[in-house]
């Protein structure tokens, strides 16, 4: 009889290691957005040719566990194009879509001889890259700006070092969050351009802003995002010849910080007194989405593109009909 007590007594108490065991919490991770972005060198329009402006924004995000290491992570990339006329007119641009929002549609694979198209290409240096630190990341660039055999053998053989300059971003900006290994990873992007014909007096303008939403998403609903805005501005004289000082690296909203200006000469729209610079409406932002599904981040915007009340009230008195946009993206 002893016997057997002594048994079930064992088997108890294995089973109460057992279920203890079951009931710890999932190690948090820390979680990070960065874009990496420039423009090209702006071409001149010449009789039926257009001249073009070029921007290229690189977005990654990340989250890292606690040694610094990528649990998981997203890229995409926007390449934006937009044109003008010889007489100075900036053409409409269709709907922009990211690289890995065109799948097949990029072409890499019917048009530049790839053997995997361009998402598939990031998703395997996206295999590569999970599991280590944005050390031994930047270790896997090899002459040429493309990757080390590790990464080719991955199946990517495109140039690398923009998606690490986007990773080495994101894992700076990278803060605690409630996010775990189980969660997925999500971005949206949303680019809308503004348009400004030429005249013998002032210059034409074809302006396109990009804004990014990095989210976390568990059982559908935002666990952490992070939301940033990064515009490209091609200026043009009646002839179409641009009228851009230089090309180079271009600077986010968030990148910004205080120097954005919205603070020192932003209109108080709340009434609370304050006007918040716009990396801190886009935190208020950012919290006001936790805890909502796709369906009610869309909620979030009136019709004048402005956020409801309790969004103002938090701070954030900007238009976020963009920023809702690409939150709705990443949500879904």
């Amino acid at each position: 009889m002893k016997k057997v007590f002594s048994a079930v007594l064992s088997l108890l108490m294995l089973l109460s290691v057992i279920s203890l065991a079951g009931c710890g919490k999932a190690e948090t991770l820390k979680f990070g957005m960065g874009i990496y972005s420039y423009t090209e060198e702006a071409t001149n329009a010449d009789g039926d040719t257009n001249g073009e402006g070029e921007a290229i924004h690189t977005v990654a995000a990340v989250l890292l566990n606690a040694d610094g290491k990528i649990v998981k992570c997203v890229i995409d990339t926007a390449d934006i194009t937009v044109a003008y006329t010889s007489e100075g007119k900036a053409v409409a641009s269709e709907e922009f879509k990211t690289k890995y929002e065109l799948g097949s549609d990029y072409g890499m694979v019917a048009y530049g001889g790839a053997a995997k198209e361009w998402y598939e290409q990031v998703d395997a240096f996206v295999s590569v890259v999970e599991g280590k630190t944005i050390d031994e990341v930047k270790a896997l660039v090899a002459d040429g700006g493309k990757g080390t055999e590790d990464v080719i053998t991955a199946g990517c053989t495109i140039g690398i070092t923009d998606f690490i300059s986007a990773l080495e971003n994101a894992v700076k900006n990278a803060t605690d969050s409630d996010a775990t290994a189980d969660d997925t990873l999500k971005l949206g992007v949303v680019s809308a351009a503004e348009t400004k014909d030429a005249t013998e007096e002032a210059d034409g303008s074809n302006e396109v802003s990009t804004t990014v939403v990095a989210a976390v998403l568990k059982d559908s609903k935002v666990v952490a995002s992070s939301t940033d805005v990064v515009s490209a501005e091609f200026t043009f004289n009646a002839k179409g010849e641009s009228t851009v000082a230089e090309s180079g690296a271009l600077t986010t909203k968030k990148q910004a910080g205080a120097n954005y200006g919205m603070a020192s000469y932003g209109t108080d729209l709340n009434g609370d007194g304050t006007v918040k610079e716009w990396n801190e409406q886009a935190a208020a932002f950012d919290e006001a989405l936790k805890g909502k599904t796709a369906d009610e981040i869309s909620a979030l915007a009136v019709d004048t593109g402005y956020g409801v009340e309790s969004l103002q009230t938090a701070g954030c008195t900007i238009n976020v009909n963009d920023m809702v946009k690409a939150a709705v993206k990443a949500a879904k």
